[in-house]
């Protein structure tokens, strides 16, 4: 059982042996993460008024870059969930802090929605495969497992967008249109995750690296987004 938590992982074009730098752009490129996380927290703490929750995901946002560097230098079973456990938390954190802060629900009806978008989470991968007799795991580069996130951004800014009683402030309508934004950015992002194996014949370097920067930009963006919106709530 031990030597499977050791079992060396081939994921990503950059990587032809099991070498701690046998992927130096795909490992130095989660340095966007750490400059991410910086310029969060400069961000929120620049606006003098104390947001945990922003802070928080900020902090995450850099053991995302740290917990990915692992993934792309050791390369084995348990680095991979040092690579993707960060991810889900700062998915899951930011999801309940946008049913409250963006949608106003409650803490038990946020709580119970963002239960319910990791059940959907979990469920959408095995569900696709069932329908199509194929594994979308193997045809995205495991990227599937991302989707729900850009639904779930479009879900919250279609939310932000809609009008409220006979008018749409323009705090909800800014965050609402920054949301979009940031979801087309992540669909960019993640198209770049997905075709890395794609390009190996052509560009052997893949087109990882661009992932993590810009999801980096990503992981930013929704940070100054509900700091933002905070602000001018308040």
């Amino acid at each position: 059982m031990a030597g499977h938590w050791l079992t060396p992982i081939y994921a990503y074009c950059e990587r032809s042996d099991p070498g701690f730098w046998a992927e130096p752009v795909n490992a130095l490129s989660n340095g966007a993460f750490l400059v991410a996380a910086g310029l969060a927290a400069w961000r929120v703490r620049r606006a003098g008024t104390a947001d945990a929750p922003a802070l928080l995901l900020g902090a995450l946002v850099a053991v995302v870059g740290l917990g990915s560097f692992l993934f792309h230098t050791l390369a084995v079973q348990w680095a991979l969930l040092a690579d993707v456990i960060p991810i889900a938390l700062f998915i899951y954190a930011y999801f309940l802090l946008a049913m409250r802060r963006f949608l106003g629900l409650g803490p038990a009806a946020a709580l119970a929605a963002t239960l319910a978008f990791a059940a959907f989470g979990i469920g959408l991968e095995p569900a696709l495969d069932g329908l199509t007799g194929r594994s979308m795991d193997a045809l995205t580069n495991g990227s599937i497992g991302y989707a729900p996130a850009i639904l779930a951004l479009a879900g919250v800014a279609a939310g932000l967008l809609a009008p409220q009683g006979r008018s749409l402030g323009p705090a909800r309508r800014e965050a609402g249109r920054a949301l979009l934004g940031i979801a087309a950015l992540f669909a960019v992002s993640l198209a770049f995750r997905t075709l890395d194996r794609a390009v190996c014949p052509v560009w052997p370097l893949g087109t990882h690296a661009l992932w993590h920067v810009l999801n980096a930009g990503v992981l930013y963006g929704l940070i100054a987004v509900a700091a933002r919106y905070r602000e001018r709530r308040s």
